[in-house]
């Protein structure tokens, strides 16, 4: 019995002693995973400190990126390759625009058959009927001009409802004789442009609803291929609705007397030229066909002449696209009695017969261009234009023009915004019913600034 207990005590004991073993065996790997835990533990929140330090560095790197974009100014503006419109001011409903452009020319011409007269415009501008004719020696002339140079004030806004406009434009070119290029070189304004536009009506002087101003061709010279355009700008009142437009505009008379001479300008009309136009335009260009009906009068109490005779003109216009820069321009006019209205009155209305009886002159023009843009800001034109005239040589005599002729090209560039420098040489001819003829050769170089 006693054996018992003795080896129960020791058994009991002996658990004891491995109990109290494994148990620090255990509490020692518990603190071991423990510790392992707080390193790991350690490493991570120094990690989420590293992270967080450097999102406040790239948070502050970009807040200063803002600020600096905020507080620095915008670039200025690439210049277009043409001036662009001022926003204007204002004054009342309306905006008010001012704007213009300085244009030096320096023209070198030579005549095939003498100089021209002194004091006549075609040294400002190519006119065909000033071509010399006739002379026995050559002539040549130098002349540089900046009567070409231009301003105008215009005004739009709408009043009540209503869409009103108004345009003043004046130049330095418009009155002839007016320069003196012995000392000073003056020029007087004159004007160009003067209307008021309401809604769809036009009151005022305006280019003639008979032209087509979309297919005039660039050029260096005032007024361009001259034998085929229509070049009158003249008081009217004008509707407009969408692509038609008809007015009543002002007459004026222009005559040969019977034989020939000097021409006769009558102010004796009693109704007004009356004008009507149709534009159609397509993704392809633009035409357009205009009509006139006129009466030509005269009145000479102490001749005892009171005659008058119906004049009429058609007009075919366009500009087509080529590609996607270039295009091709043309006009066509023909008719009688419009001799004012085609080639700067290169041909007279009408002629007066032996009784005093006008008879209508037929006359029938035109020109045609193509312009070519070669790179940017560089691009050029040719044309050619021709007019011929239906003269009734029994009654005009035969010092009169019966055809006029020119073809011109040229180089302009723009090298920044607004200016425009260039080139142009043109060759023009003029022959007359008596066989007589003359040409002229003429290279222009200018600069225009538009503002």
């Amino acid at each position: 019995m006693a054996n018992h207990r003795l080896w129960g005590g020791v058994a009991f004991a002996a658990l004891l002693t491995a109990t109290s073993a494994s148990a620090q065996d255990n509490s020692a790997a518990l603190e071991a995973r423990i510790a392992q835990l707080e390193a790991e533990l350690g490493e991570l929140k120094a990690a989420i400190r590293e992270n967080q330090a450097s999102q406040q560095v790239q948070n502050q790197a970009l807040a200063d990126d803002i600020i600096r974009i905020q507080n620095t100014p915008p670039p200025a503006p690439v210049a277009a390759r043409s001036a662009s419109p001022t926003k204007g001011f204002q004054v009342g409903d309306l905006t008010l625009n001012f704007g213009g452009f300085i244009k030096t020319d320096a023209r070198i011409s030579h005549y095939s058959d003498g100089s021209p007269p002194a004091g006549d415009t075609i040294g400002d501008f190519y006119l065909p009927g000033s071509i010399p004719v006739g002379g026995q020696s050559e002539g040549a002339e130098t002349d540089f001009s900046a009567r070409q140079s231009r301003f105008w004030l215009t005004a739009d806004g709408n009043v009540s409802g209503h869409k009103v406009g108004a345009r003043l434009e004046m130049d330095f070119q418009s009155l002839p004789g007016t320069g003196d290029q012995r000392t000073t070189n003056p020029s007087t304004p004159a004007l160009r442009r003067a209307f008021v536009t309401f809604d769809n009506w036009l009151i005022g002087q305006e280019w003639t609803t008979f032209v087509n101003l979309n297919t005039m061709p660039e050029t260096a010279d005032y007024v361009g291929p001259v034998e085929g355009s229509l070049i009158v700008r003249q008081p009217q009142v004008r509707y407009t609705r969408g692509p038609f437009a008809i007015a009543v505009e002002n007459p004026e008379t222009t005559l040969t007397p019977f034989g020939g001479g000097a021409r006769i300008v009558s102010d004796d009309n009693l109704m007004p030229d009356i004008v009507a136009r149709y534009l159609v335009t397509r993704p392809w260009g633009e035409f357009q066909m205009s009509g006139l009906v006129r009466q030509l009068r005269h009145e000479n109490p102490a001749a005892n002449i009171d005659s008058s005779v119906l004049g009429w003109g058609l007009s075919a216009t366009g500009k087509i696209k080529v590609g996607s820069q270039d295009d091709i321009r043309f006009v066509l006019t023909g008719g009688e009695g419009i001799g004012r209205y085609l080639g700067l009155n290169l041909s007279n209305d009408a002629v007066l017969d032996s009784t005093g009886d006008l008879e209508a002159i037929g006359v029938i023009g035109g020109y045609v261009g193509y312009r070519h843009v070669w790179s940017p800001g560089w691009r050029s034109s040719v044309m050619l234009a021709h007019q011929s005239i239906d003269n009734p040589t029994s009654l005009t005599g035969l010092a009169v023009t019966k055809s006029a002729s020119s073809i011109r090209g040229n180089l302009i560039y723009t090298p920044l915004a607004g200016l425009d420098v260039g080139a142009e040489l043109m060759f023009g001819e003029r022959k007359l019913e008596n066989n007589l003829s003359g040409d002229m050769t003429r290279l222009t170089l200018f600069a225009k600034y538009g503002f």
